[in-house]
């Protein structure tokens, strides 16, 4: 009995190293934020505004930029969707609590609360699209919306039938004023008698105001229309599809990302922001270790901004020619682009 004894305190003291040694490299594992063999322990979390995540714009731009992070990287990812502005610093905490290596907020309505959590939170790393916070750690990241914008409404200048041509916008905020702006003078830039109309909804995540927004454009004799409204914006491709089917031509011009792909009989062009590349890049910044806080915003110069490379299946080449003339004097500086 007593070697019984003996032989089972042998093999439990035995156990308990064993299981120790395992226990320290779990922490070990856990404890590596850099990559090994394609894959990393970096976690990275995503808040949307009220857009939500399957916006068909900048939220899910960003999700996508996040997604290929994970594929190529073996980043883990999440991303908290956002149903009004009271859950953007809830919805922040919980990865900055979390431990998460970086917190993105997208869209500048999320501004103030990336300000609040990285005040509060300094040791945490934070990152913001369409807005500028000045924390020292937190990176923000801005488009020259206006830039691209005018090279769509060179298109809409180019290609209006009726002279009239609409612009939906979501919540009035100087990003949306920045599309506007911009779309308005690509059109005059080639067409000054092209009258453009401007309906800013309120909102990013109404499609039926959208879709009553561009009714509203369409039956005033609007043959094409900009939209820059999010979730909102569906509604106008709603609207268009609708007229579509009954016989009646008309045309959406996208945003954000190559809208062609959901809405390919309706689409004429689209305003690209690399929201997703602007994503993959502070997100690598982040797994360098080489992070700083700071902004930074992406022209047409840095390829953040532009038009969608399908618009060749719509456009005309001899209007897209004009459009890279137009680019060349922009980016020369040869022509400064209003912002409002």
């Amino acid at each position: 009995m007593k070697k019984t004894f003996k032989l089972s305190m042998v093999m439990l003291l035995a156990l308990t190293v064993v299981l120790a040694g395992c226990g320290n490299k779990k922490s070990e594992s856990n404890g590596n934020a850099g990559t090994e063999g394609g894959k990393s322990e970096v976690k990275i979390g995503m808040v949307t505004d009220v857009g939500g995540v399957n916006d068909k714009s900048f939220n899910q731009s960003a999700w996508e930029g996040l997604q290929q992070m994970k594929a190529e990287k073996g980043v883990a990812v999440e991303y908290l969707q956002s149903t009004k502005a009271d859950d953007y610093n809830t919805n922040l905490n919980k990865f900055v609590k979390g431990k998460y290596a970086l917190t993105w907020g997208i869209g500048m309505s999320l501004a103030d609360a990336v300000g609040s959590v990285a005040k509060q939170n300094k040791d945490a790393k934070l990152a913001i699209i369409d807005a500028e916070v000045d924390q020292p750690n937190v990176k923000s990241v801005t488009f020259a919306e206006h830039e691209g914008s005018f090279l769509v409404g060179v298109v809409a200048g180019k290609m209006t039938k009726t002279n009239k041509i609409g612009f939906v916008g979501g919540v009035k905020l100087p990003v949306i004023e920045r599309f506007a702006a911009g779309f308005a003078a690509g059109v005059k830039a080639v067409n000054p008698n092209a009258v453009v109309t401007n309906n800013f909804t309120g909102a990013f995540d109404k499609p039926d105001l959208g879709k009553t927004a561009a009714a509203t454009l369409y039956n005033d004799g609007a043959d094409i229309i900009f939209q820059a409204a999010g979730g909102t914006g569906t509604g106008v491709f709603n609207e268009a599809l609708g007229r579509a089917k009954s016989g009646q031509k008309v045309w959406v011009i996208g945003v954000d990302k190559d809208q062609s792909i959901e809405f390919p009989d309706v689409t004429l062009t689209s305003m690209v922001k690399r929201v997703d590349e602007a994503v993959k890049r502070v997100s690598q910044e982040v797994i360098d270790g080489t992070f700083k806080g700071g902004h930074e915003t992406l022209t047409l110069k840095d390829n953040g901004v532009g038009i969608a490379d399908t618009s060749s299946k719509t456009v005309p080449a001899d209007v897209l020619k004009i459009v890279d003339e137009y680019k060349a004097k922009i980016i020369s500086g040869e022509i400064k682009v209003p912002e409002k």
